[in-house]
């Protein structure tokens, strides 16, 4: 297993795009309706199951995570980069932010009652998704929810040496199939419960795909 040497590379890219980030990058309500339906549907769950606060795990400037809180989610936003903090704290003041890395979360076993994980994931190296992974397992309530959604592909990686307005960024973006995340989501002990795959539109490229799981009850 590779070490996480990745996420020195994703910290400064995201310090370096945060603010064009935060004028590029729309507020869930001018999404797709199919983006935005799933993003309700995880909201409705989580709220409904009542079994902790929700984690937007690579919040950054924290957009979707306002969006789940004026939809009465009880949720605080976790990203590695120090600069979309800092700019997610400044809009919303009211949300409670903090820097943090996926593979190991500062949170504790089976406190959370639902994880997001929005187009925040694609930047792991796939051999590293097994440790995610297993700290969304780790840290969700018996019967929390998780939703994944992000770039999906054939397996190709992309190197970029620019984004968001022409800075400079040195991630690698990784674009699994569809199956292959949905298998690893498995084989980290969640149950599948949906999932939606969207087609690139006219004009676009990517396609982009949303899991819904959640983690098993306790045996009685």
């Amino acid at each position: 297993m590779p070490g996480l040497s990745h996420l020195s590379a994703v910290r400064e890219s995201y310090d370096t795009v945060a603010a064009a980030y935060v004028e590029k990058v729309p507020c869930p309500s001018e999404l797709d309706p199919l983006s935005r339906g799933m993003l309700n549907v995880f909201a409705e769950v989580v709220r409904t199951a009542g079994l902790g606060p929700v984690a937007d795990l690579g919040c950054g400037p924290g957009k979707v995570t306002a969006y789940l809180a004026e939809h009465h989610v009880p949720v605080f936003g976790l990203d590695l980069s120090p600069s979309m903090v800092r700019l997610a704290r400044s809009a919303h003041p009211e949300l409670r932010f903090g820097v943090g890395s996926m593979t190991s979360l500062p949170v504790r076993r089976d406190v959370l009652g639902g994880i997001l994980a929005y187009y925040s994931t694609h930047h792991t190296p796939p051999a590293l998704l097994p440790l995610v992974f297993g700290e969304f397992r780790r840290t969700l309530a018996p019967g929390g929810s998780l939703m994944l959604a992000g770039h999906v592909g054939n397996g190709r990686h992309l190197r970029p040496s620019h984004a968001y307005g022409g800075h400079p960024v040195s991630y690698t973006s990784y674009l699994l199939p569809p199956d292959r995340i949905a298998g690893l989501l498995k084989q980290a002990g969640f149950v599948l419960t949906a999932r939606l795959v969207e087609e690139p539109g006219e004009g676009a490229e990517r396609t982009f795909a949303t899991f819904l799981a959640h983690k098993p009850e306790r045996p009685a």
